[in-house]
């Protein structure tokens, strides 16, 4: 089968499509046949090296690219017992879907009900499971709360606007054009505003009558966090789930103090995707919401191949496509 695969860190050069062995699933393991991948950022970042000693995420070289995908369970390893050949699965979080088939153990897989198309399924399961745990878990959001939504018109960002707004809370929105805050003002913000280099804290409290935000998601790091302190109400709560625009390392403790003693936590996607049942608990709840046009999924419109990975992940990494970008490894060539 094809795959991409790196042997080493760096740009989009490190690569390499390559002809490779069908991998044969291992003891509570599935092997998928993949029909559609997931392109993402932590595709990207896995390609630079980011998780290169994370414990949280222990992929390491060689590998094949790919952490995301859905398709059909055509073989499974010794002690599988929650999936069979057959099954329709989607998953994230298990590396190798930039390929024909990917090995997946079956604690990542969340079975796929009647009608969801692969597509939808490829495309929700990361970012939809990431906007889920957020809002329920992290955030707790309830009827009445506040929350400030970085980046609203990018895919996270998209579902976590959706998701707040089906709970109840009202939702501040920042976007980079005027083009993507009205993006976020359709799928339900209430205001959206630029970043500014870090205006937008100032916006948010004049919106709020100067109390600030119950909580603020903040997905890009040094650009805007320390603005998103601003932006918090007392004893309000900043998570910053991401560092697109770049790691911040000189944060001292203190800032949340005077800032109005606030909760900043880094939460990551893998410890709220614990064991199977939450997985499949998640997928349920976002798949049924969409079938009932309760969540719209914001998938970009172009298919990519694996010979045009490259293509994709330039796309990505400069904000060229406002939904999920999806990859179908059996049309490479």
């Amino acid at each position: 089968m094809k795959a991409i695969t790196i042997d080493r860190y760096g740009g989009p050069e490190v690569m390499q499509l390559r002809d490779i062995a069908v991998p044969e699933p291992g003891p509570g393991e599935a092997l998928v046949k993949v029909a559609f991948a997931g392109i993402n950022f932590m595709d990207i970042h896995t390609r630079q090296g980011k998780y290169r000693a994370s414990r949280s995420y222990p992929v390491r070289l060689p590998c094949t690219l790919g952490m995301e995908g859905a398709g059909e369970v055509v073989g499974t390893g010794p002690g599988t017992t929650r999936v069979r050949t057959g099954d329709r699965v989607a998953w994230c979080i298990s590396w190798g879907s930039y390929a024909g088939h990917a090995c997946v153990p079956e604690a990542r897989l969340a079975v796929l009900p009647p009608g969801t198309g692969f597509d939808i399924a490829a495309a929700s399961v990361f970012q939809g499971s990431t906007a889920h745990y957020l809002v329920h878990d992290v955030a707790r959001l309830q009827a009445g709360m506040t929350c400030l939504v970085h980046a609203a018109a990018g895919s996270i960002g998209q579902w976590l606007v959706q998701m707040a707004t089906r709970r109840g809370a009202t939702v501040y929105a920042t976007a980079s054009s005027e083009a993507r805050r009205a993006l976020a003002l359709g799928l339900g913000a209430t205001a959206a505003f630029d970043y500014g280099e870090g205006s937008f804290a100032e916006a948010v409290r004049a919106a709020t009558g100067g109390r600030g935000v119950d909580v603020a998601f903040d997905s890009l790091g040094s650009s805007t966090l320390r603005a998103s302190l601003r932006a918090a109400r007392v004893r309000g709560l900043v998570v910053n789930y991401g560092n697109v625009a770049g790691s911040v390392t000189d944060l001292d403790p203190i800032e949340l103090g005077e800032a109005g003693s606030l909760f900043l936590t880094r939460p990551r996607l893998t410890d709220h995707l614990a064991d199977a049942a939450t997985v499949q608990r998640r997928a349920d709840d976002l798949f049924a919401a969409i079938a009932a046009g309760q969540l719209k999924v914001p998938i970009d419109p172009r298919r990519y191949t694996l010979d045009d990975v490259a293509v994709a992940h330039a796309c990505l990494e400069e904000r060229r496509q406002v939904g999920k970008a999806l990859l179908v490894p059996e049309s490479a060539s």
